[in-house]
């Protein structure tokens, strides 16, 4: 009887470890270990929306107090057709973070890319007026925020609108509306929840240019009492970039703006980079080639070990500010769901994230934890 009963227990125990996450290691789980400081959300997709992904929603429950989904909110997933919306994947987005009680971000409002071309042309394909891009755009964010009204906390309103040298990016709702859409977007979201946060997203943000850009706009936006929340700060880094001097004069800029500040879309590129690109704009491609994908077997544990020492060092920083700082939010849950192994070059094995592809945390997973006994 006693063996069978030892049996049962060694086929619990196998069972349950590929699923539970760190806590079956002795760790603490990382929204424990920041509980003091700031949330720490993922970024879902559409399978782990679905439920369709079991050892996600463990790892989801244990780890994460936020979330935010990658692509579903998006224009083209919501409203690929004039007065046509898809609610059903972001109410099912909805309804998974308020059943485990997670801060729900919403990703995004106004962007340049993913939206369908119907929304910038009359039915002759022409452009339409600035009059009627307004109203489309406040009909999409009064439609789709009014809906999750009180139920999303927080909103990407406007995402990815300025260029690396500071100027705003030539977009087609720059083109046709005018410097204004941003202030407009703003405004709308404000209307449409105005006890939703909101924020302005980009990537880059530890230039010089466009950290100084950025400033001026939240600077704008408050001079003309439109409601800015935040600023969401792409964390889609290297291990050698962004320097840290330049990260920490961005965060420490943008919070003397008078803005929370949060770490968005957060992973870590450890792949060789022979284009020299630092940014995260989703039309570069470069082609595939075996030196660019030399972990194709694995990842070396040396390089698993500089991967780990980078992310302690950003959450270094990043405590440094834990009194701007609200939220930090990883783009992904493990390596293989990642963006970053189709992005800038499809196919290639990428390992950016804190878990690995069984669901277990990573070298850098304790670095993160180790990082508040650190801070000075």
């Amino acid at each position: 009887m006693h063996f069978r009963i030892k049996v049962v227990k060694l086929f619990l125990l196998a069972f349950l470890i590929p699923v539970t996450g760190s806590k079956m290691f002795g760790q603490t789980s990382l929204k424990d270990a920041f509980k003091n400081y700031f949330l720490i959300g993922t970024a879902l997709n559409n399978q782990q929306v679905f439920g369709k992904d079991i050892k996600a929603m463990k790892l989801l429950e244990e780890q994460f107090n936020s979330i935010t989904p990658e692509n579903l909110l998006k224009w083209e997933s919501i409203h690929m057709q004039p007065g046509k919306y898809n609610f059903t994947p972001a109410d099912s987005f909805v309804a998974l973070g308020e059943r485990y009680k997670m801060f729900i971000v919403g990703h995004c409002l106004i962007w340049h890319s993913q939206v369908p071309k119907w929304v910038f042309e009359d039915s002759s394909g022409k452009p339409v007026t600035r009059e009627v891009l307004l109203q489309r755009m406040k009909d999409h964010i009064y439609t789709v925020v009014g809906r999750y009204k009180g139920r999303i906390n927080g909103w990407d309103v406007v995402n990815e609108a300025v260029e690396d040298d500071g100027s705003l990016r030539k977009t087609k709702w720059l083109q046709i509306i005018g410097e204004d859409y941003i202030e407009k977007a703003f405004q709308f979201a404000h209307e449409a929840d105005p006890d939703a946060e909101l924020y302005y997203n980009d990537f880059d943000q530890w230039k010089q240019g466009k950290r100084e850009m950025v400033v001026k706009i939240i600077k704008n936006l408050k001079s003309k009492g439109i409601k800015i929340t935040g600023i969401g700060i792409q964390g889609h880094w290297g291990l050698d970039y962004p320097p840290m001097d330049e990260m920490d004069s961005s965060m420490n800029a943008y919070s003397e703006a008078g803005c929370k500040l949060m770490i968005t879309e957060l992973d870590m590129d450890i792949l060789p980079n022979p284009y020299n690109y630092t940014g995260a704009d989703v039309t570069k491609k470069f082609a595939l080639t075996k030196e660019s994908n030399p972990y194709a077997d694995g990842l070396p544990d040396s390089v698993a070990a500089l991967q780990a020492k980078r992310y302690g060092e950003y959450f270094k920083l990043f405590l440094k500010y834990k009194g701007s700082l609200s939220r930090v939010t990883f783009w992904g849950l493990t390596d293989p769901q990642s963006w970053r192994n189709n992005w800038p070059i499809r196919g290639r094995a990428a390992y950016p994230l804190l878990f690995d592809k069984n669901y277990q945390p990573k070298p850098a997973f304790d670095a993160v934890i180790k990082s508040i006994s650190e801070m000075r």
